[in-house]
């Protein structure tokens, strides 16, 4: 999407290019450098200028025309050497917005590999050109392109490393040319000082690659000039990198280079540099930057320990905080709450008070008022009667009490009782399943074999019999009347076994409620422990259960009653007859269901 308010510079600029032939597009691409020139730097009309060059294709436009045959393009190596500057002051400081991926990986890495690639085809034609003046003009182009390779590093560090990797910029670094080499390994001095960092990050063979035509430049070529640039990018290197420095000292391939530079003769260019250098080969000193990695090792695991340390204590500190908040929240809420109750159990307190004294008065303004209805001589009367049925009513609560004490306190012989009758019951099953298996699965005797002795007397007590019990001829009538008896009999027998049965199983499903309300008496809770609803789980609407409760309860509580010596002779199972006029007796201790209505 093309960004709103665009110059019409450029718009005019990116028109023109659209219409133009081919051949005339890199001439009108210069006009680029006008516009950017013509623009304060820094600024953020800068920023806008270089988004619409962007946005409208126009760096893609320079560096389709840097991949070119530098012979097709119309003004030669003046016009290729100004689009290149055109094209890193447009990439620095460029915000691509949504096409920052393939700003950063595709654009950028072609624009620095296009820049090698005109370093390698100058330095061929800088080489071949005879005329000093025509090798001028290539030194000044190929100084150019390497400027702008250099301002791109510089606002995009990331492409250090592509660069030093590619393989470009080895050729451009083994050149034998003095000025060629010099310009090379000024713009890798140049590099290390923005970001050293980059040069341990490539592969080691192009490090080694790297430091050996460093070195070889410094011991075998003549030129003073070349020889205190490659010194001084030596001594760089080893300086901002220990690793360097350790590799140079120790390993087989720089074995002697010491005493190599030692016979070297330095000029007055480089004579400091070199003795630098060699200050740093020298043993003393590489003890000494040992014991200064070790250090910084040392101070490295330290930090990260601390580090470590901290964030482990921060972390922990918003849970400590959080369990003191929480601590604080639940004593406060816990006080509060045992305030609040405090406050209810006064008021509930309180309201019972009002609620008893209202109902003192509302009960004496009660008997003022009956007594004012009662007649003088019925006063009396009435007051006896009122003190009989709180004496009562005070008797069948202590009963009631008593009773449920007692009850209580026989309740574990009666579960021990029932566990007993449970387990008898349970063992009596299971010897009667065995009884039954033993019997069915009894190995067959087989049927022993007669003798003919034996056959004959058989026969003969057989004979006697027949002789003794002669039958008797009857007739087909009345062989059918005792056939239609025999019928009726049988048709009646099993009417009356199928009404046994049910009879039977009716009994049976009685005893089980009965056992079940049994069960839910003695399970039963005490009257203060007792729920509104928990009443209505012991309700019966059976007469007959009803009274048979009531019956063996009247009974149990005679016999706990007795006095011993009336319990002389009893046992467990015995049980107690009560007469039946002691039956209508009311007891406010046994609690009895609803009965059904007639």
């Amino acid at each position: 999407m093309k960004p709103m308010s665009t110059d019409p510079r450029i718009l005019s600029l990116a028109a023109e290019v659209a219409k133009s032939p081919e051949q005339n597009v890199p001439v009108i691409l210069l006009k680029l450098k006008e516009i950017i020139n013509n623009t304060p730097l820094g600024s953020s009309e800068l920023k806008k200028v270089k988004q619409d060059i962007y946005c409208y294709d126009l760096i893609q436009y320079c560096l389709l025309v840097l991949s070119q045959d530098c012979s097709r393009i119309q003004g030669g190596w003046t016009t290729i050497s100004q689009l290149t500057q055109i094209l890193s002051h447009c990439c620095v400081g460029l915000e691509p917005g949504e096409d920052a991926e393939e700003f950063y990986n595709e654009l950028l890495p072609s624009a620095a590999e296009n820049f090698l690639i005109l370093g390698r085809q100058l330095q061929t034609c800088f080489i071949n050109a005879a005329k000093g003046e025509e090798k001028d003009e290539l030194l000044h182009f190929f100084q150019i392109v390497t400027d702008s390779l250099f301002w791109l590093l510089g606002g995009h560090v990331q492409l250090i490393q592509n660069v030093l990797q590619s393989d470009h910029f080895l050729h451009l670094l083994q050149t034998d040319n003095v000025q060629i080499g010099s310009t090379v390994m000024t713009m890798v001095q140049n590099i290390l000082q923005i970001n050293s960092g980059d040069l341990l990050r490539i592969e080691g063979k192009i490090l080694h690659s790297i430091l050996d035509e460093v070195i070889f430049k410094l011991l075998s070529t003549p030129s003073p000039v070349l020889r205190s640039t490659a010194t001084k990018l030596l001594l760089l290197m080893a300086e901002s990198h220990q690793e360097i420095l350790i590799l140079l000292r120790l390993s087989a391939c720089y074995k002697g280079l010491r005493n190599l530079l030692n016979k070297q003769e330095p000029g007055t260019e480089f004579r400091q540099e070199l003795k630098q250098l060699i200050g740093l080969l020298s043993p003393k000193v590489y003890q000494e930057v040992e014991e200064q990695k070790l250090h910084q090792a040392a101070c490295l695991i330290q930090a990260y320990w601390k580090g470590f340390q901290t964030r482990k204590r921060l972390k922990k500190l918003p849970s400590a905080v959080i369990t003191l908040q929480r601590s604080f929240r639940s004593k406060r809420t816990k006080i509060l709450l045992k305030l609040n109750r405090q406050k209810e159990e006064e008021d509930h307190k309180l309201q019972l008070q009002l609620q008893r004294q209202r109902a003192m008065r509302l009960s004496r303004e009660l008997r003022l008022s009956m007594l004012e209805i009662v007649h003088p001589g019925q006063v009396e009367k009435h007051n006896r009667e009122l003190e009989e049925k709180s004496a009562l009513i005070i008797q069948k609560h202590w009963r009631g009490y008593r009773e449920r004490k007692n009850f209580r306190q026989q309740r574990p012989s009666l579960t021990e009782y029932k566990a007993a009758v449970t387990l008898q019951r349970a063992t009596l099953k299971f010897l009667a399943k065995c009884h039954k298996k033993k019997k069915l699965f009894a190995p067959w005797q087989g049927i022993r074999e007669l003798t003919d002795a034996r056959r004959v007397e058989l026969k003969q007590q057989v004979d006697d019999y027949v002789r003794r019990h002669p039958c008797s001829q009857m007739s087909d009538v009345t062989s059918k009347e005792l056939h239609s008896q025999a019928q009726e009999r049988l048709q009646h027998y099993f009417m009356g076994r199928a009404l046994e049965d049910r009879a039977q199983h009716h009994r049976e499903a009685l005893v089980a409620q009965i056992s079940t309300n049994i069960e839910q008496l003695m399970k039963a809770p005490s009257l203060k422990e007792a729920e509104e609803k928990e009443p209505e789980l012991f309700l019966s609407r059976s007469r007959p259960v009803a009274a048979k409760a009531k019956q063996a309860h009247l009974t149990t509580l005679k016999h706990i009653q007795a006095p011993w010596w009336k319990k002389l002779g009893e046992e467990a199972g015995d049980e107690i007859e009560v007469p039946k006029d002691e039956l209508s007796v009311e007891l406010g201790t046994l609690f009895i269901g609803g009965t059904k209505p007639p």
